[in-house]
Formats: structure tokens, sequence, C-alpha cells
């Protein structure tokens, strides 16, 4: 009886959403047809059309993790979700490919008639709602602020509205959420996109079926920008 055991599919990690939405083109590119829609299916391992890559849905701020511990071999997640990760872990992850996709920015933002240039002259205190800690704390120490972070996972734009904070930092993409609540983007921390990482092991260990799938990702994301 043979004891012989087939090698598990590739497995990519993916966040429900905007990433998957603007993910397909890039598989598709690859020759890559994914079997069911997310948003449809409860499904949280998907196939493809490509037998030897399969799909696992998960929330995007655990992406890195999945790849890190090796549970996926490779994964897209935003470079907001990259700089918390790197935070608070050594660093299993190589992030060869910036994919140009799910493009938006990491911004403050205030109620409007909120006196910011004010608030932010150094040696100032300020209380911000995030969940960008990591980041938010970088951009306020580097301008001499002192910051009291207060971490949401949701509805930022309350904070400043019930006066938990003086300012958010969030993600900023049209704005219009911003608008709706009578709030305004003042100052821009950096610019976000989704970012291709892969497992460091994966990347020694099935280098031969990873680099196709990376090669054809980085073509791509060049004709994104084209």
């Amino acid at each position: 009886m043979s004891t012989q055991t087939t090698a598990r599919p590739l497995t990519m990690a993916l966040s429900k959403g905007r990433i998957f939405e603007e993910t397909l083109p890039l598989l598709e590119a690859a020759g890559i047809q994914v079997s069911e829609d997310p948003e449809k299916s409860r499904k949280l391992i998907i196939g493809t059309s490509n037998p030897n890559l399969r799909l696992i849905i998960v929330r995007a701020s655990d992406v890195p993790t999945y790849v890190e511990y090796g549970a996926a071999d490779l994964g897209i997640a935003g470079k907001d979700v990259l700089i918390e990760h790197a935070a608070h872990h050594s660093g299993g992850l190589y992030s060869p490919i910036d994919l140009n996709i799910a493009r938006c920015r990491l911004a403050v933002a205030v109620k409007n008639g909120f006196d910011y240039p004010a608030a932010v002259r150094q040696g100032a205190r300020l209380r911000v709602a995030t969940k960008y800690v990591t980041a938010a704390r970088e951009h306020f120490a580097a301008k001499g602020v002192y910051v009291d972070l207060i971490k949401l996972y949701g509805s930022m734009e309350l904070a400043p509205l019930v006066g938990l904070a003086d300012a958010i930092v969030d993600l900023v993409s049209t704005g219009n959420t911003l608008r709706a609540n009578d709030l305004v983007a003042v100052e821009d921390i950096m610019p976000i996109s989704s970012r291709l990482i892969v497992n460091r092991a994966a990347l020694k260990t099935r280098h031969a079926e990873l680099q196709p799938l990376l090669d054809a990702f980085e073509v791509a994301s060049r004709k994104a920008v084209a």
C-alpha cells in the first residue's frame, strides 16, 4: 500500500471586499479563475481553475498572520495592515510587489471647525482615535506632538462627534464618509496600496511553484499603473 502523500495546493489569503474584487483581474491576467464569490458563499476555502492554488478568506487584519505562520503561502494585504502587523511580529514575511490596488490614503481628520494647526503645535497634547496605532504614534512623534491614542475598530468618525477624541487617523478614499459626518481630512500621513506578501519558508521550499505566480502578479501590477 502506497504511503505517498500529495502536497497541499498553494494557499493564498485574501479578505472580502475591495481587495478581493481588485485582485480578481490580477488572477485572471495570470490565467486563474476563482470558482466562487465569497460575498455569496459561506465557504472560507475557495478553489480556483488552477488545481495547485486555493484561496482562503480571512479578515484583512489577519492576512499577514496566516502568511507569517505558514497557514497560507502568500496573501494580499494593505500597507496599513502590514505596518501594524510588523510592530508586533518578528517578520516571517517577504513583501516583493506593490500591486497598486485598493489605493487610498491614511489621513488625520477632525470635526469641521476644529483648529488643527493650533492643536498640533510642538509640545501640544492631542487625543486621537484610530485602528492604526503604530502609524499614528510615529506620525505625531515626528511632529513633536504628544498623543493619547484611543484604539477603535470601527465607526471611527463618531469619536470626534461625541467628544471621545480630538482627531482620528483612518483610511480615506473618496472622503464621502467624512463629509457625511461633518469631518474634514486635515493632513495626509501616507499613501496606501495593497501588497503581495509571501511566507519566507514557502519561498524557499516551494519556489518553483510560487515564482510563476509572482511573475504574473508583477506584470499585471505594472499594467495597472500604465
